[in-house]
């Protein structure tokens, strides 16, 4: 179908959330939002059975899920699986994360992101490299042995890749770091990362335009002492934008609601999902590293956290359970507050007129039940 009306849910526009209305799709885009009483008796209709619709979420760090991994298979095919595996959890865009890897590694993830974005469209919405301009001291699972300084010829292919390059994330200290204007006039946001850079250093670069803080309070520089705040209370002490994990491993329950509180529409939920995400692996391989999955938890040999196992859906029930933030809001984390921060939001994250119809639908006991790519809808057998 390209023109139908999806009916009998509650709807989280993205600023009201409507009863006894329908979200009429057409063609790629959202037609209207009206009155179930107002629809056309000719218009084809899909029954929501009272579950919630929402815009389809958007995932800003995702390494892997479904079995596989960007890092490990670099091609096309991976990101296919990885999308399809996404829309069982709700997640319609995503950014595919490439973590630290020779210059090599990631030329050719530039090259099959640039095929990928030729072939599909409001999907994945570019390459976010995670590394390799980062500190040792906080790499976590990162292979030592790879990071560096950029040179002067990576500069420059960045910069010129910087349409399919969304995102570079590094640490405030890598000498790299100084060429943060030159990444942000080619287009490209800088995120600050696996840094162990005092708060200084860290509010010094903020000044000259990272724009984004890669999974707050891991591998980041913590508030150690009344004396100095770290990279996480330069983060916290800013109006950028960042991820945050919740899977009740990465952070503490009660530093996601302070972080929430602080950051307010600046707070964006993000996976960080490894290829255990959407399967029931027990290991994988992650950068060259064996990498064990014991009750959702993500380690290597030396128990440095490698990833996470969690979807977007349950990033939501969890917030729900385990906060005070209402669900529209938690919503808003996972739609429009990322669709802002990567400036996508003319034509993502919420329902509204116009919009490319990326949408989300699931039920009380947070099960996907269906989602719309492009218009496209495609319900959820599980």
């Amino acid at each position: 179908m390209n023109h139908y009306a999806l009916t009998n849910g509650v709807i989280y526009t993205g600023s009201q959330v409507l009863y006894q209305h329908a979200v009429i799709v057409k063609n790629d885009k959202i037609e209207a939002v009206v009155s179930e009483q107002n629809l056309a008796d000719d218009l084809p209709r899909i029954d929501l059975q009272g579950a919630n619709l929402t815009a389809g979420f958007i995932d800003l760090q995702l390494n892997g899920c479904g079995g596989v991994m960007f890092n490990e298979e670099t091609t096309v095919r991976t990101l296919e699986i990885m999308q399809e595996t996404n829309l069982k959890s709700g997640t319609t865009s995503y950014l595919p994360t490439f973590i630290t890897a020779p210059d090599e590694g990631m030329k050719q993830a530039v090259a099959v992101m640039r095929e990928y974005l030729a072939k599909y469209q409001n999907q994945a919405l570019g390459l976010h490299l995670e590394g390799p301009y980062l500190s040792i001291a906080k790499k976590g699972v990162h292979r030592p042995e790879y990071i560096r300084t950029a040179s002067g010829e990576m500069i420059d292919f960045l910069c010129q890749n910087s349409d399919v390059i969304s995102k570079i994330t590094l640490a405030a200290e890598n000498p790299t770091a100084d060429y943060i204007p030159r990444f942000r006039e080619a287009g490209i946001i800088v995120s600050i990362g696996h840094s162990n850079a005092t708060y200084a250093q860290a509010k010094q670069r903020i000044a000259e335009g990272i724009n984004f803080a890669t999974h707050l309070h891991n591998a980041m520089s913590p508030v150690s002492s009344g004396r100095d705040g770290g990279v996480v209370g330069a983060v916290l002490d800013s109006d950028i934008y960042t991820g945050i994990i919740v899977d009740g491993l990465h952070v503490e329950w009660g530093n996601v609601r302070i972080a929430k509180k602080v950051k307010g529409d600046k707070l964006i939920i993000v996976t960080d999902a490894v290829a255990p995400a959407g399967t029931k692996m027990e290991s994988f391989i992650f950068v060259g590293k064996k990498v064990f999955v014991k009750d959702g938890k993500c380690f290597d040999e030396n128990g440095s956290l490698g990833g996470a196992a969690i979807t977007m859906i349950e990033s939501v029930r969890n917030m729900a359970q385990h906060t005070d933030v209402p669900l529209d809001e938690v919503l808003r984390m996972c739609n429009l507050y990322p669709a802002r921060a990567i400036g996508v939001s003319d034509k993502l994250g919420s329902i509204e007129v116009g919009k490319i119809a990326n949408l989300t639908a699931f039920n009380h006991q947070f099960e996907v039940i269906g989602t719309a790519v492009n218009g496209e809808w495609k319900a959820n057998k599980g």
